[in-house]
């Protein structure tokens, strides 16, 4: 099926979550990884938690708590220095090398993208401005529009609203399956990039195409671009 624009998500996909693992390491010996796999575990909890629940706080609220949160199961004790140092970072997370070059690509097909992102306005216009990324894109659009985060249709609902034409047109690239299927029975035409190698969610739904690097979504986008 052509596609008209694509619709990519942020944290995981263009920015690596974990690369707050390093810092988090020179604080705490022994237990950064851990502490920044759980802290992204329990950030992601708390998005669907409060959406399920009506509760709905931004993302740098329940980014805070997931690390308060981790920080106290693995029995560190975490500074107000440390703590502003780690979110702080998580402004300015790693993106993936291979980034830059993709998109340009597809900026130069004319490709229409946008970000469509759990996070705030201020904490993807920061990651994006030091990553470099912000003028391959047409749209950033944050779930504070609407007040609930992904999987809700009403977050989905705004890459139809901002490209002006249907979800089934719109390629919607996430590294994480939970967001891709939650894509995917909205209507979009979804690719997984599965970096990791990670089994597929047990959801009774498939991604229309998979991906193992943004070159190869690129690719995708590019064969099947309407203009």
């Amino acid at each position: 099926m052509p596609i008209k624009a694509i619709a990519f998500d942020a944290y995981g996909t263009l920015l690596d979550v974990y690369s707050v693992g390093a810092l988090a390491e020179e604080f705490f010996p022994g237990k950064g990884a851990t502490i920044a796999a759980m802290w992204r575990d329990k950030q992601i909890e708390y998005t669907r938690l409060r959406t399920m629940c009506d509760r709905y706080a931004d993302f740098w609220q329940v980014t805070g708590d997931g690390l308060d949160y981790a920080c106290e199961f693995h029995k560190v004790v975490l500074t107000v220095d440390q703590r502003a140092a780690l979110m702080g970072a998580y402004e300015t997370l790693t993106a993936f090398d291979e980034n830059h070059a993709q998109m340009t690509r597809l900026k130069a097909a004319g490709v229409p993208m946008a970000i469509l992102s759990n996070g705030t306005r201020a904490m993807i216009d920061s990651a994006l401005q030091a990553a470099g990324l912000e003028d391959l894109l047409d749209h950033v659009l944050s779930v504070d529009t609407v007040g609930k985060f992904k999987t809700a249709p009403e977050a989905y609902q705004m890459g139809s609203d901002a490209f002006g034409c249907d979800a089934s047109e719109i390629l919607f690239v996430s590294s994480n399956c939970w967001d891709i299927c939650g894509a995917t029975w909205f209507g979009y035409h979804t690719i997984w990039l599965n970096r990791a190698g990670l089994p597929i969610e047990r959801l009774g739904v498939e991604p229309m195409a998979r991906a193992a690097s943004l070159h190869d979504v690129a690719d995708y986008a590019l064969a099947s671009f309407s203009g």
